[in-house]
């Protein structure tokens, strides 16, 4: 569950991208897992929906450690992808950022970082430019 204001805008990395609405200072937690908002889901399950929702809710989650797809209920599950993010997931369950972000500023992390799949298999997606 998101911990700060953020909103959805036009992102120049991929698609839509998810912006801090405030100034965030640096090494502030701005995203936690909490059950009543996201999902851990099993292979299995995921693939138990059908389509549309089976490809939306893959595109949407991340493989954590324990081998569950996880899906963030907020605007969490629209935050990009790059090499030199500006927040970190460093242990999994939450996420802080690196450095002091602007308002107007758009979230980024490292998907391999903490998305079992996206480490082992690449990006599923082209990024359209990197930051």
């Amino acid at each position: 569950m998101l911990l700060v204001p953020t909103y959805l805008s036009e992102s120049a990395i991929h698609g839509i991208g998810m912006f801090a609405a405030k100034p965030i200072p640096a090494d502030t937690r701005i995203w936690s897992f909490d059950p009543r908002v996201d999902w851990k889901i099993r292979p299995d399950e995921l693939e138990a929906f059908p389509e549309p929702y089976r490809s939306r809710l893959h595109a949407w989650s991340y493989l954590d450690d324990d081998g569950l797809y996880v899906v963030c209920g907020d605007n969490a599950k629209f935050m990009n992808h790059t090499e030199s993010p500006n927040c970190d997931d460093p242990e999994g369950n939450f996420t802080v950022t690196n450095r002091a972000i602007e308002a107007g500023e758009e979230l980024t992390c490292n998907y391999f970082t903490f998305d079992r799949e996206s480490a082992a298999t690449g990006l599923n997606f082209e990024v359209q430019s990197a930051r």
